[in-house]
């Protein structure tokens, strides 16, 4: 799993790539704050390596707590910037620092 980070000059947006590995996935979402966990406005797209990739613009300058639904089961990112434990998921969900 990887996290690319690409911030525009123009404006204060930052570009978030989400790589998922997931080969013998049917479908890869990503949810968090930013789309208010809904898991149908994030999907990924699964690319011909096996690889789910999605780009999402964020504000800069804020925080974000995420995980990824990988055929419905709730994983986090190794390369989160960190971690926040949720009371509501009994788990932790990864955080972007943006």
């Amino acid at each position: 799993m990887s996290i690319t980070k690409q911030y525009l000059k123009s404006k204060p947006v930052c570009k978030v790539t989400f790589s998922v590995p997931a080969k013998n996935a049917n479908e890869v979402k990503v949810v968090g704050t930013f789309n208010a966990w809904n898991a149908e406005e994030t999907p990924l797209k699964k690319l011909k390596n096996g690889t789910f990739k999605g780009t999402v613009n964020l504000d800069a300058d804020q925080s974000y707590e995420f995980r990824y639904v990988v055929d419905g089961a709730y994983s986090n990112d190794e390369q989160a910037d960190s971690y926040a434990w949720s009371a509501y998921a009994s788990a932790e969900n990864g955080v972007l620092e943006l």
